[in-house]
């Protein structure tokens, strides 16, 4: 019973870590983003649920839900703060 449980846990966070593959944001000088707070701001208003917020070394990434309550991790250009899809 323990083992499918573990194997259960392991391919989660697998799948977890593997979630956002190709996401490449355009580089820029740091000092050209735009403060973090501002994309949270921005999402909150069209809807999100933002339960947290990171910095990658050229993206915002967020964790939280989209205006359709569905749960999801998206990329962010720090830049512009548009979305980044994955290529």
């Amino acid at each position: 019973m323990i083992r499918p449980l573990l194997a259960a846990l392991l391919f989660c966070a697998a799948g977890t870590a593997l979630a956002h593959g190709n996401v490449q944001c355009p580089a820029s000088p740091k000092a050209e983003w735009k403060p973090h707070t501002e994309l949270q701001a921005k999402l909150i208003k069209e809807g999100w649920t933002v339960r947290r917020m990171e910095v990658t070394p050229t993206c915002y990434e967020v964790y939280g839900k989209d205006p359709q309550g569905k749960r999801i991790e998206a990329f962010f250009d720090p830049k512009t703060l548009e979305r980044v899809e994955e290529k």
